[in-house]
């Protein structure tokens, strides 16, 4: 019979440190319930704060997408429906590219997979100049599904990473903190990004150009996008280079059992399964309305701002969800996750509401809170979902990586609602989804024990 004991290391009763179970021969095992091998505590922190840096990195680069969307539109004279081909094409590649960045992980460890995923990042920032001089949109489109390939790989390292160093009974707090620091992302770079691209919003209609004209304004137009991430893939370049020179620091265990799509088997899970679709959901809804907030809020029916003024006010979307991940870290330690889950998806119906039978401020601002309740919702959704997957935690995070699509699946579907109906009637099919999330922080709130955890595995 297995029995708890201590690992015979002088910080063994820290309670950062993995917990091991002995075996009969003596050996040690990782707990069913622990995400990944026990970490020396000298690493910790130093581990932390590379993943701190990650998460702000690519929330931070995902949310430039709400200020190119506006900047695209007009470039291009596209609809809502079409513009959203940004987020669908920056999406797809969580669909695409996750169960084989869960695999890369299995089969090299998480260091060097992240370094590979900020190195794939900074391909896709560079790749925005030839888009650029060519004028473009799909060009454009192929641009983002790069990048968003390198996010995606950086995003199925960081979310497990973060939950196994440290204690498992705080993996939703801590996550929740991790992603604090994604939100910091979110919230700084909107506003610089509106001034340095959309504060060359021109005033030429390009409905009125043609042939050549038409590409030399969409060239010159697009040109602050250019140094945008030409600066951003540098800062890539820095950080990738940092990580590599780290790589050796963790101490992994990995099951390479199986092939690729092994990892989809967790699906049988019906606690997985639920928080896979979640995911799928909120980040739809998230991004959705982060979409269209710069063009929600220009309208003289909710703050009539210009496009400038427009997007710095995402400042105020993305702040509300770094302030609540940073204020529910502490509040998750104290309540249980799934009632904290349940609690903010309602908060997010009701605003939406609120906003959308509205006008003027109180319509723009009540969307704009929605960000507050967006706060905790990925970090306890993923690790409600990914409680007691053990070793095969970075195969959990690459099925929810794929579920992320819905990031690709809902905002063309709002666009098109935008389209026949207009903005405030779009906000329907956020709503809709919200609900779903509050089911599932209903069935989830009980937290899954380690036996249960470990018979699911088996089958």
């Amino acid at each position: 019979m297995n029995r708890q004991v201590e690992s015979g290391d002088p910080q063994a009763g820290d309670p950062m440190k993995s917990r091991l179970t002995q075996i009969e021969d003596g050996s040690f095992q990782q707990d069913a319930r622990f995400p990944g091998g026990p970490v020396p505590w000298s690493n910790v922190r130093e581990l932390r704060l590379f993943v701190f840096a990650l998460f702000f990195i690519f929330g931070g680069i995902t949310s430039l997408n709400d200020v190119l969307i506006p900047k695209l539109k007009g470039l291009f004279t596209l609809s809502y429906a079409e513009v959203m081909l940004v987020q669908t094409a920056f999406f797809a590649a969580y669909f695409l590219i996750s169960i084989p960045g869960a695999e890369i992980v299995r089969r090299i460890g998480y260091l060097r997979t992240a370094t590979l995923g900020l190195l794939t990042m900074m391909i896709g920032c560079l790749l925005f100049v030839p888009a650029s001089s060519t004028g473009a949109f799909p060009l454009f489109l192929g641009a983002l599904f790069v990048l968003a390939s390198g996010i995606t790989i950086v995003q199925v390292v960081a979310n497990p990473l973060i939950s196994m160093l440290g204690d498992p009974a705080t993996a939703h707090s801590r996550l929740t903190f991790a992603q604090a620091f994604n939100s910091l992302g979110t919230t700084i770079f909107p506003p610089v990004g509106s001034i340095l691209i959309l504060g060359s919003l021109a005033t030429v209609d390009p409905k009125a150009l043609s042939g050549a004209a038409l590409t030399a304004y969409r060239t010159a137009e697009s040109h602050t996008i250019v140094t945008t991430y030409l600066g951003l893939a540098a800062i890539l370049f820095i950080v990738a280079l940092a990580v590599w020179l780290h790589r050796n620091r963790l101490k992994e265990q990995h099951d390479t059992s199986g092939n690729i799509l092994h990892a989809f088997g967790l699906l049988k899970q019906l606690r997985f399964a639920f928080g896979a679709l979640c995911i799928f959901l909120y980040v739809g809804a998230e991004v959705a309305i982060g979409s269209l907030l710069v063009n929600y809020l220009m309208q003289p029916s909710a703050l009539a701002l210009g496009p400038v003024e427009a997007g710095k006010h995402l400042f105020y979307y993305w702040g509300g969800a770094m302030v609540g991940r940073f204020i529910g870290s502490g509040v998750l330690r104290l309540l249980a996750p799934g009632k904290v889950l349940a609690c903010v998806a309602a908060g997010a119906i009701t605003l939406i509401l609120v906003s959308a039978n509205s006008v003027g401020g109180v319509s723009g601002w009540a969307l704009l809170a929605v960000g507050l309740m967006n706060s905790i919702m990925f970090p306890t959704i993923f690790s409600l979902a990914s409680e007691g997957l053990g070793k095969r935690a970075a195969e959990g995070a690459g099925v929810i990586g794929v579920a992320i699509v819905g990031g690709a699946v809902i905002p063309p579907l709002t666009g098109a609602l935008a389209d026949r109906g207009g903005l405030h009637f779009a906000l329907i099919l956020p709503a809709l989804c919200y609900g779903v999330i509050l089911a599932y922080g209903l069935y989830a709130r009980r937290p899954l024990g380690g036996t249960v955890a470990a018979a699911a595995l088996s089958h």
